[in-house]
């Protein structure tokens, strides 16, 4: 219970600081530089030279990729149906084929299963950006603007220039021939920022103007989102025969919300930014309700 305290509280905090305009209006930048630059690489430092690798730990990787397939041709036939045009298409696969995997995921996962279970968590979301950064930005290239095919060594730069990604690289290479036994003090502390500066940065970018006239778009996003999505997850891990808590964390971390780093996506390749922004913020607040079901859904099947 206070867990979730914490989380509501740290959204709370951030939408007032940014209703009383007492804060810079960029300064979700600094504190997600914070976070991508130092804790979220401590968090793999910290847990991933501890993960015992097994055949099961590529579900979560094959999952992640399989829900963006999926949204691909879910939203194709949605917005075909609709008559949308493919810019709105492409800013719906965007804010529908991704999770916040991070922000919102692992104070989650703390909540619900402990933050000893963060080492399969950093799995789905290094693999969740992986796939953002290559079939979403596809994506985002074929809706926005800027025709013409996407560069494979933009795909990489953008790849190999993510410090979580180099983080988590780094924690599995060096592990193998460092004891990192006596720095983990210092990972904890910088861990243990992760989840009240993600949800506070969640809070100040939090939009909802407009929200009416986009209900239908939005309904379906956060359809797939947290409905659709973990269900086909769930279905693929009751096929395979996946269980345990490799299972549960790989079903609860699809079943999160929209991730914010589309919106950022969308703003560069002049998508629908106020669509994302809308359906970022609705997902997180309906995504909290939805996401104590699927635990509960997990906790039962696994």
């Amino acid at each position: 219970m206070v867990n979730f305290v914490l989380i509501a509280v740290c959204i709370i905090a951030g939408m007032v600081f940014k209703a009383t305009k007492s804060i810079h209006p960029d300064a979700h930048k600094g504190i997600n530089t914070w976070i991508l630059y130092l804790a979220l690489p401590a968090v793999s430092f910290k847990y991933l030279p501890k993960v015992k690798w097994t055949t099961e730990m590529l579900f979560p990787i094959a999952a992640t990729f399989l829900i963006s397939v999926f949204c691909f041709f879910f939203m194709m036939f949605y917005s075909k149906s609709k008559g949308y045009s493919r810019r709105s298409r492409s800013t719906l696969e965007l804010t529908s084929g991704y999770s916040n995997t991070s922000f919102i995921g692992f104070p989650l996962i703390s909540a619900f299963y402990g933050e000893s279970l963060l080492s399969i968590a950093i799995i789905c979301d290094q693999t969740m950006f992986f796939a953002l950064s290559t079939l979403g930005i596809i994506a985002a290239v074929k809706g926005g603007s800027r025709s013409g095919k996407v560069s494979a060594l933009f795909i990489l730069k953008r790849l190999i220039t993510f410090p979580p990604l180099v983080g988590c690289i780094a924690a599995l290479t060096l592990s193998q021939f460092i004891d990192f036994t006596a720095a983990e003090p210092f990972f904890d502390k910088l861990a243990a920022t992760v989840s009240p500066l993600a949800l506070f940065s969640v809070g100040l970018q939090l939009k909802f103007n407009g929200w009416k006239k986009l209900i239908p778009q939005m309904s379906a996003s956060m359809l797939y989102k947290l409905i659709l999505a973990p269900a086909i997850v769930l279905g693929l891990a009751l096929l395979l025969n996946i269980k345990g808590d490799v299972a549960k964390i790989t079903v609860f971390e699809a079943a999160m919300p929209t991730v914010v780093t589309s919106s950022i996506i969308a703003e560069q390749f002049r998508l629908n930014t106020k669509l994302t922004n809308i359906i970022i913020g609705f997902s997180i607040i309906v995504g909290f309700l939805t996401s104590a079901g699927w635990y509960h859904i997990t906790e039962w099947l696994f």
